[in-house]
């Protein structure tokens, strides 16, 4: 399974499932052998417009491959996932972790530019990533900047 593939390795490019976030990130997904590509309903038709091949579409009430869960971000096109076999929540741009662009920073998460929020507020997306906080999130995987690859739950509290 691969999320947001950016050029992968090519070692790694046959996945039974992608699963993007949002359509800006469809980046490399058709540089995979994927048996499945799954996109928000938001995103389905940007992406197929891009030239990929989504085969599921979504809601964020739906049941993804493995268990992983969809939540709707304030961005209205992205999603993040949680993953509960390893405890990690994966984000595409709503959240940048350590040195990612704009002004890079040190802290382990931080929100996108508001300006990437369209007519939502950084308020908004904190109400709508909240409810991450109640479960038992070790890792938060980022599209853009250093993962946090422990003590999630602690930075997303804190960014949250």
């Amino acid at each position: 399974m691969l999320f947001d593939p950016l050029d992968p390795p090519p070692d790694v490019r046959r996945a039974d499932h992608v699963l993007v976030t949002v359509y800006w990130h469809g980046r490399s997904t058709e540089d995979v052998d994927a048996g499945r590509v799954w996109a928000p309903s938001r995103s389905a038709q940007p992406l197929r417009n891009r030239g990929v091949g989504v085969t599921d579409v979504f809601r964020t009430a739906d049941e993804l491959p493995g268990g992983i869960r969809p939540f709707q971000t304030a961005r209205a096109a992205e999603v993040a996932y949680w993953l509960p076999d390893q405890h990690a929540f994966v984000v595409g741009d709503v959240l940048l972790g350590a040195g990612a662009k704009p002004r890079p920073t040190n802290a382990p998460l931080r929100l996108c530019p508001e300006r990437w929020l369209g007519k939502q507020t950084h308020d908004d997306l904190r109400a709508s990533l909240r409810p991450v906080l109640e479960l038992p999130v070790e890792r938060v995987l980022v599209s853009h900047g250093k993962p946090v690859l422990c003590g999630g739950h602690a930075a997303l509290a804190e960014v949250l």
